[in-house]
C-alpha cells in the first residue's frame, strides 16, 4: 500500500514538473516569435513601391542614412558594396537597402542619382516623411534633424547596418567601421542561412 502511494506521489510530481516545463517552453516560444519591424510601403529610386514583403525575398543588409551625409553614409555604402563583391556569386543572395532618414530632400530621383555614384547594387528607399518616420521607429532607428549655423541642417542617425534573414527577421548588425573580416563573416553566415 505504501509502495503504491509512493509511486502515485512520484507520478504526480513528475507530471507537475512536466506540465510546468511545457508551460515555460510555450512562454519562451511566444516571446521569440515577435516579428522585427512593421509593415511599411516606401518608394524605391525607380519610383516603384517597396514593402516589408520585399525584405522577405532574400537576406538583406539594411542601412538608414541620407544623401547629404558627409562621411558615414557614403563610407558605409562603399564598404557594403566591397563586402558584397567579396561574397562572389553569393552576392546575388543578398540585397542591400538604403533608407533615407531625410525624405524632405531625398526624393526617389535624388536617391537614384546618389546611388548611381555610390553603389549601383543598392536599393534606395524614400517616401512621405510620416511613412519613413514610422519605418525608422519600427526598426529601432534613431534619427534627428540638427540645425546648422548657416540655416541648413544635417541629420544625426544610427550608423549600424541591420542584417535581416530571408524572412525579414533580425539576424544581427554590422557596426560603423567594423573590422572588414568580421563584417564579411557576418554576411557569409547571413547568406548561408538564407531564409
Amino acid at each position: 500500500m505504501i509502495r503504491t502511494i509512493l509511486f502515485a506521489l512520484l507520478f504526480l510530481i513528475a507530471a507537475g514538473v512536466g506540465y510546468l516545463s511545457f508551460q515555460w517552453y510555450r512562454m519562451q516560444q511566444n516571446t521569440q516569435v515577435a516579428s522585427y519591424g512593421a509593415p511599411f510601403t516606401l518608394i524605391d529610386q525607380n519610383g516603384q513601391p517597396f514593402t516589408q514583403d520585399d525584405l522577405n525575398t532574400k537576406p538583406s543588409a539594411l542601412f538608414f542614412g541620407f544623401t547629404h551625409c558627409p562621411q558615414i553614409c557614403p563610407t558605409t555604402l562603399y564598404e557594403l558594396t566591397a563586402l558584397a563583391e567579396q561574397l562572389g556569386t553569393d552576392a546575388e543572395k543578398l540585397q542591400t537597402v538604403f533608407v533615407t532618414v531625410d525624405p524632405e530632400r531625398d526624393t526617389p530621383e535624388v536617391m537614384k542619382l546618389y546611388l548611381s555614384n555610390v553603389s549601383a547594387r543598392t536599393i534606395g528607399l524614400s517616401g512621405k516623411p510620416e511613412d519613413v518616420m514610422a519605418m525608422t521607429k519600427a526598426y529601432g532607428i534613431y534619427s534627428k534633424k540638427v540645425p546648422l549655423d548657416d540655416g541648413d541642417y544635417t541629420m544625426d542617425h544610427t550608423a549600424s547596418v541591420i542584417l535581416l534573414d530571408g524572412n525579414g527577421d533580425f539576424f544581427g548588425t554590422i557596426a560603423y567601421e567594423e573590422n572588414t573580416q568580421t563584417a564579411l563573416a557576418k554576411l557569409q553566415r547571413l547568406v548561408a542561412k538564407g531564409s
